[in-house]
């Protein structure tokens, strides 16, 4: 997914994207950090800051990879 396709998706879609990814992806290092960017972009989804929340979905994505 590009980076002009991520930013016209909802905040909400990404979330369940990169919790989808997560959950699928086996255990170890790079799941952890993926988590700990989802969390992150959980909190930043709760203030409704879109643009945080999007951004750590990223690098959730790209721990995964």
């Amino acid at each position: 997914m590009s980076t002009e396709q991520n930013k016209s998706a909802p905040a909400a879609e990404q979330m369940k994207t990169v919790k989808a990814a997560w959950d699928k992806a086996p255990a170890g290092p790079k799941k952890d950090i993926a988590f700990k960017h989802y969390q992150a972009a959980e909190k930043a989804q709760t203030a409704k800051n879109d643009a945080e929340c999007v951004k750590e979905c990223e690098a959730a994505t790209r721990a995964l990879a």
